[in-house]
């Protein structure tokens, strides 16, 4: 049975994420691995990033890490007639990021790729985990995902975050994204609706509990 979705503002988000970030590194030496999962447009990856940059502010040593580096390449989803759905659980390098997330928690140094949205391409070793990391904050749609092989990491994370917003925020979210990145408002629509949003719900239905399931509401 899941725990109950608590509706939370953003910067309350940050702060209760911080809070148990840090009691965890403060009692462990090992490198702490954090999930914060969710789908699309969910505000994950703006948490995230405020995250790791409020642990450096107080002097923990944190990093990011996008889980998106390991986007298949179009020509691969191409080949493998997924190009429109692209974001799916298939359309990703899943077991190499299984296995970097191991790496990660097992060795000092990892190089890691990263996804360039504008190219809409990934980029091999554009990521640098220094032994002196001790915090590592992932982000991404499928990191407590009940799926083999995504299910593999689920032993490997310290404290797992579930973020989701209400259905319309994603969607006006979503459409936004594509609308800045040069689409129409009917190809914007179309992928909205017959993908992203076929993400978020395959997300949904087969997700993990996590240590935090947190709603984010509008802060205005």
């Amino acid at each position: 049975m899941f725990k109950p979705m608590r509706e939370i503002r953003s910067a309350a988000a940050i702060d209760l994420l911080a809070n148990s970030v840090n009691e965890i590194a403060g009692r462990t030496s090992e490198r702490v691995l954090v999930a914060v999962s969710g789908p699309p447009a969910s505000g994950k990856s703006t948490i995230a990033a405020a995250l790791a940059a409020r642990l450096v502010d107080a002097g923990r040593s944190a990093i990011l890490i996008p889980m998106d580096g390991f986007h298949l390449d179009n020509k691969v989803l191409v080949r493998r007639d997924l190009l429109n759905r692209k974001g799916a659980p298939e359309t990703f390098d899943a077991a190499g990021f299984v296995n970097a997330i191991k790496r990660l928690r097992d060795c000092p140094d990892v190089v890691l790729p990263e996804f360039d949205r504008q190219r809409d391409i990934s980029v091999a070793g554009a990521i640098l985990v220094h032994a002196r990391d001790h915090v590592v904050v992932v982000e991404g749609n499928y990191l407590c995902f009940n799926e083999d092989p995504w299910r593999e990491l689920q032993p490997l994370w310290h404290l797992t975050a579930y973020i989701d917003s209400p259905r319309s925020v994603l969607e006006a979210r979503l459409i936004q994204r594509w609308l800045d990145l040069g689409l129409s408002r009917g190809a914007a629509d179309q992928k909205v609706h017959h993908n992203d949003l076929l993400n978020a719900d395959r997300i949904a239905a087969a997700r993990f509990d996590c240590d935090l399931n947190l709603r984010i509401m509008n802060d205005t």
